[in-house]
């Protein structure tokens, strides 16, 4: 949730504080987006920070519906997991596409393509 300012004015009389009305400030966007050599994602934010995105950190982030339930359950108790071809294979950002002007859907090497990360979100993974 981003934050929201409040004017400050002060009673005639009393000259205790008197707020004024909330406005909510102005949510930072990216300017700059560009693929690093190492291929993470940085993107430049209005608010003057920048960010950097690999692709193990926004596919374990991913926010879709199948994603957040994987990451719900809980923990399988065996110390020797298999790993899938796709698990084994590295990791990378093939593709990142406008949703509106609010998200961005990436796709991922692995094929997966469902999450929305929206700019609120992204700006959070920072």
């Amino acid at each position: 949730m981003w934050a929201t300012t409040t004017s400050v004015g002060y009673h005639e009389k009393t000259n205790a504080p008197v707020l004024g009305e909330s406005k909510p400030m102005p949510q930072p966007h990216p300017r700059n987006l560009r693929r690093r050599d190492d291929g993470a994602i940085e993107v430049d934010w209005s608010d003057g920070c920048t960010a950097a995105y690999t692709a193990r950190l926004l596919r374990d982030a991913c926010p879709c519906a199948t994603c957040r339930d994987q990451r719900a359950a809980p923990v399988a108790a065996s110390p020797l997991t298999v790993l899938s071809a796709a698990e084994l294979a590295p990791l990378a950002i093939t593709g990142m596409q406008p949703v509106g002007q609010y998200a961005y859907k990436i796709v991922f090497s692995d094929g997966h393509d469902s999450g929305i990360y929206t700019l609120e979100y992204l700006r959070e993974l920072a």
